[in-house]
């Protein structure tokens, strides 16, 4: 791949820093040192009095928290003051058993051992290649358990030396560029815009090796910025903008040609300005000075989430996955236009839709969309149609309107507003637009379309795709499924507690049963055993209290008033009987005839009983019927 003469020039000459090892121990009295430094050569002074900030290695090879991890990664850089550029190191912190040691060292007081393993580079390029490196040979340094034994770091410090310029697909290996954008979705958009102002960003989270990976992923966004950080470390060094030139031409078939003729990179750690993936509390003065007017910092120090208002306007939590905007300037630059909203969540769901949990830094389906080489290309194509409708817009606002004869037939109006006026005027403060804009050329949008990728109005498709992007971020699926094995888990808890109660209740009303048979029996026990000789009855019923006439049962007052009348039927019947026998004895009596026994036979009570009256009478109620009539004429011959 061609390099432009500007960027051999500036950013990709050797560097006269020749690549570092050293060693940092960490000694229980005077906390971490650095003990040994490797490729120095012998003629070469103290690194350590050259570079009076380079005191502060120990406190950035050794993190907040290391000592609770069997390994950590840490990010940092240092101003190489010889040379007046920047220095970018990583450490690979590691610990063993003090007792497994084939040789114990002296002033070793505790059960485990710890040490960093610190590697200073000229440039940040190929990190991530770098870190499985140095991991791999501070293993192979511990599994010596002699720490005398500086061989395997020795070789490792000559390979470094003798390496030539990585390609660029190496040089953004292992950054996590995917995952930046699957957990931050549409504010991924929001950082990158907030980078672009150049305010106090500060990055916290637990984990300083995630920490700082996210920190370069930001920056990887701008199209060679990684391998222009010269001036990061410090914010007193502006040696890009002292020494860049304007192109003089371009080659559109040639990538880096194109991207230098658009005046990227962008160059935002400059004069004021600094860079440093992880920042120990040690270094808060540099960010507290006067000078700081921005920078990009990590740390996993809780302390500085107490002072947040103080050193930054952006405050990025990994533990929490939010991007708080703090400062109400910056908030209402860095609001996203319809478009930019459209754009991002195009980016965020070709990300979603190749996520792999297994893998996350390639696409589970292998393929070019969602992977990182196509998040960056994506990003430089919204940076360059950004920095063209920038031009555009220079061009309809000068003092003198153009000829609407050159004006760009397919552009209507003025297309930079597609990024939002609100962003737009606050990166025109800035110092990377003011570099930005001398070194390039007026006609940009006569090279790269002046449009926003994903230019128009708000439609219906933006709404449904912004509702599906939401209800997928609220993981509905899995919540129903936990819900739904917790509403069943209580209704079989349920479903037992119940049965449980009812089981008791019945258990309650069968004791309550027994316990009244008891009662029961032994009323009727006690009644047969105490009841009283017979005696006469007390008047008027009266009875001791508890005795057992008291206990007999009382008659049945509906049955006896049935009994009584039944009884009066049966007499009424009989009556009406015997009345009209007695009729037809009078008539009798007037004429006088002769008695016929048959005839008195046939006619007396007993034959009108058998009647269709059908009453039943007892053998004395029929002799009594039977005398009445022969007394009665006894008598009234005898008168």
């Amino acid at each position: 791949m061609a390099v432009p003469e500007e960027l051999t020039s500036v950013s990709l000459k050797p560097e006269p820093f020749q690549p570092l090892l050293c060693i940092v121990d960490f000694h229980h009295a005077r906390g971490p040192e650095i003990s040994h430094w490797i490729g120095l050569p012998d003629s070469s002074p103290d690194p350590l009095v050259e570079n009076s900030s380079w005191s502060l290695i120990p406190y950035m090879a050794l993190p907040d928290g290391a000592h609770s991890s069997s390994e950590t990664f840490s990010y940092f850089t240092l101003l190489h003051e010889p040379t007046r550029r920047s220095v970018f190191g990583i450490s690979c912190t590691q610990q063993v058993d003090s007792r497994d040691l084939a040789f114990r060292e002296e002033g070793v007081t505790r059960s485990k051992v710890q040490k960093a393993v610190v590697c200073l580079m000229p440039g940040a390029g190929g990190m991530g290649r770098l870190r499985e490196r140095l991991g791999g040979v501070t293993a192979g340094w511990f599994e010596q358990r002699d720490f005398r034994d500086r061989g395997v770091l020795e070789e490792f410090q000559r390979s470094l030396v003798g390496e030539t310029e990585l390609q660029e697909e190496d040089q953004y290996f292992g950054l996590g560029l995917r995952e930046l954008v699957h957990k931050y979705k549409w504010q991924t958009l929001v950082l990158f815009k907030c980078l672009l102002l150049q305010p106090k960003m500060l990055f916290f989270g637990s984990t300083c090796e995630a920490l700082c990976q996210m920190q370069f992923a930001l920056i990887s966004l701008i199209p060679g910025l990684v391998r222009s950080l010269q001036d990061c470390a410090s914010p007193q060094l502006d040696s890009y903008a002292e020494t860049v030139r304007k192109a003089d031409g371009v080659r559109t078939s040639d990538r880096s040609s194109l991207l230098s003729y658009m005046g990227l990179p962008l160059q935002l750690f400059g004069k004021g300005s600094m860079f440093g993936p992880y920042t120990p509390l040690q270094q808060l003065d540099s960010l507290a000075d006067e000078d700081t007017k921005g920078y990009l910092v990590g740390s996993t120090n809780q302390l500085l989430l107490g002072q947040k208002e103080r050193y930054c306007d952006v405050l990025i939590n990994l533990d929490e996955h939010n991007v708080n905007v703090l400062s109400p300037w910056l908030r209402q630059a860095a609001v996203l236009s319809i478009a930019d909203r459209r754009w991002i969540d195009f980016l965020t769901q070709a990300v979603n839709d190749t996520w792999d949990e297994a893998d996350t830094s390639r696409p589970k389906t292998h393929t070019y969309a969602g992977s990182e080489e196509f998040i960056r290309l994506q990003f430089e194509e919204y940076l360059l149609a950004l920095l063209s409708s920038e031009k555009y817009h220079h061009y309809l606002t000068t003092p003198v309107p153009p000829d609407p004869k050159t004006l760009l037939p397919n552009i209507e109006g003025d297309p930079s507003n597609e990024f939002h006026p609100s962003f737009l005027e606050a990166w025109r403060q800035t110092s990377n637009y003011a570099l930005w804009n001398r070194i390039t050329d007026t006609h940009l949008f006569d090279i790269v379309e002046p449009k926003h990728p994903c230019a128009g109005g708000l439609s219906i498709e933006d709404v449904q795709r912004r509702l599906a992007t939401q209800v997928a971020e609220l993981h509905l699926d899995e919540r129903l499924t936990a819900t739904a094995g917790v509403v069943g888990k209580k209704l079989a808890d349920g479903r037992t507690q119940v049965t449980s109660a009812f089981n008791r209740v019945w258990a309650d009303i069968e004791m309550m049963r027994e316990a009244q048979r008891q009662r029961a029996e032994e009323a009727r026990d006690a009644a047969a055993v105490n009841v009283p000789p017979p005696t006469s009855p007390r008047p008027n019923g009266a009875g001791e209290k508890g005795s057992v006439l008291d206990k007999l049962p009382k008659p049945d007052v509906q049955q006896a008033q049935a009994t009584v009348q039944a009884a009066g039927q049966k007499a009424g019947a009989y009556l009406s009987s015997w009345g009209s026998w007695a009729a037809e004895k009078r008539k009798g009596w007037g004429a006088r005839p002769a008695v016929d026994q048959d005839t008195f036979t046939s006619s007396t009570p007993e034959a009108v009983l058998q009647n269709d009256h059908k009453i039943t009478m007892t053998e004395d109620e029929k002799r009594n019927v039977s005398k009445q009539p022969r007394d009665h004429e006894a008598r009234r011959e005898k008168s």
